[in-house]
């Protein structure tokens, strides 16, 4: 039963009573909020708005349509694996985003553990600060320039040819076969592979350098 307490709907408050004589009282700021509510959701409804759907609808999960690729951490030597999870398909010339990265938990390293450093890289990727070209500083020079991966590639093994040649110890003094090539050292990384740190074992070995570090022991 709707009552006026003042004798109309300005003057006051409204209140609703029941049958047992239990009121609820009502400011009318909030009587037409209640109406107001009212409104709005049978106007959504005749718009052929499917309410019920809308409001059983669940979150779609972020890393359903992603694409996984399993990668390394390049920061310490302990190599922990990752996965990251992209969107954009190559076929559509759509270049690919990573948007998350988590451990692997296959993984025999971290079994899907990450550090701080690990698990702040999609900040790392998107980095307006991160290189990702080589390039150059001619001596004397105080500018970067940008070149191509041929070029770098070309000048890192001109150099080491020439430096090669005119410092390759052949014989030591008593004349024993030595090989050795000390005049340059190689630093590898360690977000290697195994089989990839092998290769780069034997290669940097058959050259005769004796300067050979890692990453990890910097």
């Amino acid at each position: 039963m709707l009552h006026d307490m003042g004798g109309h709907f300005g003057s006051g408050h409204i209140s609703f009573r029941r049958e047992r004589g239990m009121g609820m009282k009502v400011t009318r700021r909030q009587f037409f909020k209640v109406c107001g509510a009212g409104l709005g959701s049978s106007s959504v409804v005749a718009l052929g708005f499917p309410v019920g759907d809308a409001q059983a609808e669940v979150r779609q999960f972020k890393l359903a349509r992603s694409s996984e690729t399993r990668n390394t951490c390049p920061y310490c030597s302990v190599s922990c694996g990752l996965i990251m999870h992209s969107l954009g398909d190559r076929a559509k010339n759509a270049e690919p985003s990573i948007f998350h990265i988590e451990g692997d938990p296959d993984h025999p390293v971290n079994r899907g553990t990450l550090c701080p450093k690990g698990a702040g890289l999609v900040d790392f990727v998107h980095s307006p600060n991160r290189l990702k070209y080589p390039e150059y500083r001619a001596p004397g020079s105080n500018e970067w320039r940008r070149i191509s991966w041929d070029e770098a590639f070309t000048r890192v093994a001109r150099l080491m040819k020439d430096d090669r040649d005119r410092n390759f110890i052949a014989r030591n003094a008593a004349g024993a076969t030595v090989n050795r090539w000390l005049t340059t050292g190689f630093l590898a990384a360690s977000a290697s592979s195994n089989e990839t740190g092998y290769i780069t074992h034997k290669v940097v070995r058959s050259t005769g350098l004796l300067a050979f570090d890692n990453q990890a022991r910097v």
